[in-house]
């Protein structure tokens, strides 16, 4: 019985921490660059959670739809090829992989530790985050061939010239707190 007791203060104590984030609101860009120029769009969440305590972060998960990735710098034909060619197993892989997915493992003042999952690998990402009333800001980057995206890489292959894609991606982004 006593253990029941402890089990669901745990609980409640735990749940008070969890805080919906405004999935309508939040705002999450990319960025991606290569020889030749860059190129950037938007992909929205699915859904998401923050730990909070006093309104500093302590934990948090993030699912992001990969389905809802957008170009913003192109229109037409050229904006409709590298959606495909995004969306595809060159890159995302969404049919296979759906989602991408943040979890917060520890925060050291605005230093945040995560496990970054997308195409089903795991890899950790280190960033800063800036904290404004319910918002909360920064800019994340990873490296996109640890996650099996190969494609254009001169790390993989040679001779890409003006093609060679960079492997770092920066996401920027901007979560709010319900």
């Amino acid at each position: 019985m006593k253990f029941l007791i402890v089990l669901l203060s745990l609980l409640v104590f735990s749940l008070a921490w969890a805080t919906e984030v405004d999935t309508t609101k939040s705002k999450f860009e990319w960025l991606g660059t290569k020889v030749t120029g860059k190129h950037n769009g938007t992909i929205s969440l699915k859904r998401a959670n923050l730990e909070l305590d006093k309104g500093e972060v302590k934990g948090g998960e993030f699912i992001m739809d990969m389905n809802s990735i957008t170009n913003t710098d192109q229109t037409g034909e050229w904006h409709d090829k590298l959606l495909t060619h995004l969306k595809s197993a060159d890159f995302f892989d969404v049919q296979k992989f759906p989602e991408a997915k943040l979890v917060v493992t520890k925060v050291e003042g605005d230093k945040v530790n995560a496990d970054l999952t997308i195409k089903g690998k795991t890899n950790p990402v280190t960033f800063k985050v800036v904290k404004k009333d319910s918002e909360y800001a920064g800019e994340l980057k990873f490296d996109r061939t640890k996650f099996d995206m190969i494609y254009g890489s001169g790390n993989f292959f040679k001779n890409l010239g003006d093609k060679m894609i960079h492997n770092e991606v920066t996401v920027s982004f901007k979560v709010i707190a319900k």
